[in-house]
């Protein structure tokens, strides 16, 4: 009697190490790949910040390999590679060749690119925006950036790889396509890779959040933590320890309203309302007791009008704004 082997096994049982991240880069480009496949191979990403940089190292390699199809060196190399592997042995296992294959193209497309090209020297482009100010702008890779009010970062780019430090604020990425160099945005102590996407960073002086507009990045935080793969409209934060949290989902009306100079609360605090419009003026709405920041507030608000939503509280939630010394407004409750 004939048996069969299922061609769907967990590539974590059959091997160790990168062979295992370069089975997975195989098996999820597979039309055979299961819906409960990819949720391992999720689990296998979470379990290690070493997982995470096993499989974006096998797969810049697999599109690296793709890149240079038509190079010549490359295709004798491979043609080498796969003879080696015993191509004409019968296997039951889908891994194995794989893998084995996989780890000689590595070395081949690792040295006929060293052989080809050397590193350029980094050249870092600096960008910063003032407060209340918003700025568009396209980095040397093509890559579309956004920086909301009082945001810096640092763009520093080679041949081999692209990187991105979010010093201060908040940015929206929509990152270029680019198979031969990894996308890979710093911000705190975590990092966020990305695998073709568009998503937002905001940085403050304790916390980093990232918000996933589409795509899906990898975010890690510090040494020793954890890694979390974000889907399309989600969200997590990590503090200036490295500390992950859980993945939330995103308000998307929100995220996508800020980059179009608006702000979308829903049955927000007040206090948080203000925080956000504070960020964009000069001229800070300040409230007189510590009470008024748990009013509920909803609405969209233009960036930088102060003098529009302190009309909206005046009218909308009894609220009366008065000038201070500071040359502040502070909202206190109206009398009466």
């Amino acid at each position: 009697m004939k048996t069969s082997t299922s061609a769907s096994m967990d590539p974590n049982t059959a091997l160790s190490g990168e062979g295992r991240a370069e089975a997975w880069v195989a098996r999820l480009a597979s039309p055979e790949c299961t819906a409960q496949e990819r949720a391992e191979f999720d689990r296998w990403l979470d379990e290690s910040p070493q997982h995470v940089d096993e499989y974006v190292r096998a797969e810049r390699t697999h599109q690296l390999a793709a890149a240079l199809a038509n190079d010549e060196m490359l295709q004798a190399a491979a043609r080498i590679a796969w003879r080696t592997t015993g191509r004409e042995a019968t296997r039951s296992r889908w891994w194995a060749p794989t893998a084995l294959a996989a780890s000689l193209l590595v070395a081949t497309v690792v040295g006929v690119t060293w052989l080809r090209t050397a590193p350029a020297p980094v050249a870092d482009e600096r960008h910063a925006t003032a407060v209340g100010e918003q700025r568009s702008l396209r980095l040397a890779d093509g890559t579309r950036v956004l920086l909301d009010t009082d945001s810096a970062i640092v763009a520093r780019f080679s041949e081999r790889g692209r990187e991105v430090v979010l010093d201060r604020g908040r940015v929206r990425f929509e990152v270029a396509a680019d198979p031969a160099r990894p996308f890979l945005v710093k911000a705190g102590r975590g990092e966020i890779r990305d695998i073709g996407t568009t998503f937002q960073v905001e940085k403050t002086d304790a916390v980093v959040s990232v918000g996933l507009i589409e795509g899906s990045v990898i975010v890690s935080g510090g040494v020793a933590q954890a890694s979390s793969t974000l889907q399309p409209g989600q969200q997590l934060s990590y503090d200036d320890s490295g500390r992950l949290g859980a993945a939330e989902p995103l308000d998307i009306k929100a995220a996508q309203a800020w980059p179009a100079g608006n702000l979308v609360f829903k049955n927000r605090r007040l206090d948080a309302l203000l925080l956000e419009m504070n960020r964009y003026s000069a001229t800070k709405l300040r409230l007189a007791e510590p009470g008024l920041g748990a009013i509920p507030v909803s609405g969209v608000f233009h960036i930088g009008d102060q003098a529009s939503l302190l009309e909206v509280l005046e009218r909308g939630w009894s609220l009366k704004g008065e000038p201070n010394d500071d040359g502040d407004i502070v909202l206190r409750r109206k009398s009466g």
